[in-house]
């Protein structure tokens, strides 16, 4: 069997250097052209659209869409699925979104960034007088108790955090591990909390779970915190509730429509904002593209896959 990958972005030489074991590697940077023909694998970063019109153009010889990410919203899973294409992910990223998770939350609320900003432009009195949030012994809402958002809890109970979370299943076992409580309804623990966390995948029932509605039900003094998705939150409608004082601030490692990152957001002082750097350590993509090529080798050898998501 003669094997084509196919990546559609730039990855690290070393990486494709492995590829090269298992066939003939190619580079695409669109959908078309002769580099696609026979190809077998195509090799997609959560940044590459494979929606259903890019898989419609892909020839009949490709048998599976390898993703590096744990998140596979940027793929159409029902068209690949309709053309019996598998699908794999690497979900390897979860300590490290959860420290950047925290990360954020100890920023946002405890106001480091824009102390900095401060500092750095010589306002050492203007920082003084711009207080932030305490973080220990506060009420933590988890959106979303898998995986990252329990790694989540086990750091915020260093800080002696109380833990609340809301999710499409009750997880008594983690509750028990983590003292977390479960709220039935989400507007009740965007009501009862002084932190809300998404650690969410972005699903048609989460897309803008956080819309104005929502927001509405947040106290004033609530901070936001999203490294899940950006499309989880209306971001037209989180900037107006910032700009009215509906909730304190937001911590941001996500948006709507990256890379574009609204102009509202970059100019308050009570937003931080990292770019989708989640997974953004030597080791963890280290680790995503060795578990992108484990799936890669298995599919080859054995025609399974490590980590099928269809």
């Amino acid at each position: 069997m003669h094997i084509i990958v196919v990546t559609t972005s730039l990855l690290p030489k070393a990486f494709t250097d492995t590829l090269q074991q298992f066939g003939e590697v190619r580079l695409a940077h669109s959908y078309e052209g002769d580099l696609w023909a026979g190809v077998t694998i195509v090799l997609t970063t959560v940044m590459d659209a494979m929606h259903a019109e890019q898989i419609a153009e892909l020839p009949n010889s490709l048998e599976l869409i390898a993703n590096i990410g744990v998140g596979t919203d940027n793929i159409d899973l029902a068209a690949a699925a309709a053309r019996g294409i598998q699908v794999s992910n690497t979900p390897v990223v979860t300590e490290d979104t959860a420290d950047l998770a925290m990360g954020l939350l100890l920023d946002t609320c405890r106001r480091l960034s824009a102390g900095e900003r401060y500092l750095r432009a010589d306002q050492w009195m203007v920082a003084q007088g711009k207080l932030g949030s305490r973080v220990h012994s506060k009420k933590l809402g988890i959106v979303g108790f898998g995986d990252i958002g329990q790694a989540l809890a086990r750091r915020a109970k260093g800080f002696n955090m109380e833990i609340f979370y809301w999710g499409p299943r009750r997880k008594t076992e983690a509750e028990q591990t983590y003292g977390a409580t479960y709220i039935e309804s989400l507007e009740e623990l965007v009501a009862s909390v002084d932190i809300v966390s998404l650690n969410c995948p972005l699903t048609a029932q989460t897309h803008h779970i956080v819309d104005a509605p929502l927001l509405e039900k947040f106290q004033t003094h609530t901070v936001l915190i999203n490294t899940g998705r950006g499309p989880l939150i209306d971001e037209q409608a989180l900037i107006a509730a910032l700009q009215a004082g509906k909730l304190a601030a937001a911590g941001l490692d996500v948006f709507e429509h990256e890379p574009e990152v609204p102009a509202e957001l970059k100019a308050m002082d009570n937003v931080v904002l990292t770019p989708h750097i989640g997974s953004a350590t030597a080791e963890c993509r280290g680790d995503m593209v060795r578990r992108a090529a484990g799936n890669i080798a298995q599919y080859v050898n054995e025609g399974t896959l490590i980590d099928r998501v269809v």
